[in-house]
């Protein structure tokens, strides 16, 4: 009998996760990670990891399997936590889901679960793996979950082919509703609950007032860019070759504060995040404003109005080469070679085709349309059909 340790949340998702385990005939053991407890950075009065802690518990009773709870918030803390400071510090935006597939749940966690000899870690993610023999040995896909609302291989775009091997995703091949229908037959107190919002583990949070407790205030200014600025506008130069037409279009707009007019003030740009609409406080526009860079060194905030804004939009990224990642690494692009696939830049944005293209210094993706707010530090995934092939941070 294979054993399957399964991180109940106290969700619906992985509730379901290893109520169908069981039935499957898997021995299930459930463990509740808690990721936080550090008062000097308080989330909120409300402490929602007791209560989930909980509901994961009075699952595990219901399904009759053990349960425990693992205390990560120290490797929490350091790998993502102070990750995600530094980064914003240094006005890049980070993904704290991805990272924490890659480096607690399917890292730290998966370790535990193997001490306690599990065959498999099963998580609650909305996506499928498949397997193909390749030359003699088994490859492990990635594939996008089922339910096209809800498919969440994107934040697992960091997981290694060793990871995937010891990885079940029960409910991949179900919808939502599905899954809500199955907890309701079986019974279980999370059929109905919300699902959460925040951080992943840290609670509901959120981020600005998280990062406000770390990352001090500092008075700046709001500069708004006009839409014919001359940059926009101006011709590209002829091209000696696809590299440099790439590098080209892949570098972004740089703004002085001579450049527009000063709208307003802001509390550090370090809390701001390109696209971001909320939060900039300024009146008076005929549409609302949005933020198309900001200059962590010189604390300005930089805005164009209306979301059509030519400031937010480029169609060619960058990875830089330690930061490429391939699940499939016999898919590898060597320097040269190119490949259609589609790809997306945030979780739950429709796939968009692009082609990616492997140099010297990295990976360019090129998009056949302009894509809005593309943000240092966030991840980009690529795909082929149904398949996520690998991603990388951009740079």
């Amino acid at each position: 009998m294979k054993r399957v340790v399964v991180g109940l949340s106290g969700g619906v998702d992985s509730s379901v996760t290893a109520h169908l385990l069981k039935e499957q005939g898997y021995e299930v053991i459930g463990l509740f990670m808690k990721n936080w407890h550090d008062d000097s950075v308080t989330i909120s009065n409300e402490c929602p990891w007791l209560e989930d802690s909980n509901d994961a518990m009075i699952v595990a009773e219901k399904l009759g399997i053990p349960f425990q709870v693992v205390d990560l918030s120290e490797q929490y803390k350091e790998r993502i936590v102070d990750y995600m400071f530094d980064e914003y510090s240094k006005g890049r935006t980070p993904n704290p889901d991805v990272l924490c597939n890659r480096e607690i749940k399917f890292d730290v966690f998966m370790d535990i679960a193997l001490q306690l000899g599990a065959d498999y870690v099963a998580t609650g993610h909305y996506c499928r793996k498949g397997e193909e023999i390749i030359d003699g040995k088994p490859v492990y896909k990635l594939l996008g979950g089922k339910d096209n609302n809800k498919d969440q291989s994107y934040f697992l775009c960091q997981l290694s082919q060793e990871q995937l091997t010891k990885a079940l995703f029960p409910i991949g091949e179900l919808t939502k509703p599905e899954v809500r229908e199955i907890a309701k037959e079986a019974d279980l107190i999370t059929a109905e609950k919300k699902d959460s919002q925040g951080l992943c583990f840290i609670g509901k949070v959120r981020l600005p007032e998280f990062l406000q407790q770390k990352l001090q205030p500092k008075d700046g200014v709001i500069v708004t860019i006009p839409s014919d600025f001359g940059q926009y506008t101006k011709p590209a130069p002829k091209f000696e070759n696809k590299e440099a037409e790439l590098n080209y279009f892949s570098t972004k707009f740089s703004y002085n504060k001579e450049d527009g007019k000063v709208v307003g003030k802001h509390q550090g740009a370090h809390y701001f995040t390109k696209g971001q609409r909320k939060g900039l406080n300024v009146g008076g526009t005929k549409e609302a404003l949005y933020v198309i860079e900001t200059d962590v060194v010189e604390n300005v905030i930089y805005a164009g109005e209306g979301k059509n804004h030519p400031g937010l939009y480029r169609n060619v990224l960058f990875v830089s080469n330690e930061e490429i990642h391939w699940i499939r690494e016999d898919l590898t692009l060597k320097v040269g070679e190119n490949m259609q696939v589609d790809a997306r830049i945030r979780y739950r944005q429709p796939l968009e085709n692009a082609i990616l293209y492997r140099v010297e210094s990295g990976l360019y993706v090129e998009f056949e349309n302009k894509q809005s707010a593309i943000q240092e530090g966030q991840f980009v995934a690529w795909y082929k059909d149904e398949e996520l092939l690998g991603s990388g941070v951009i740079s």
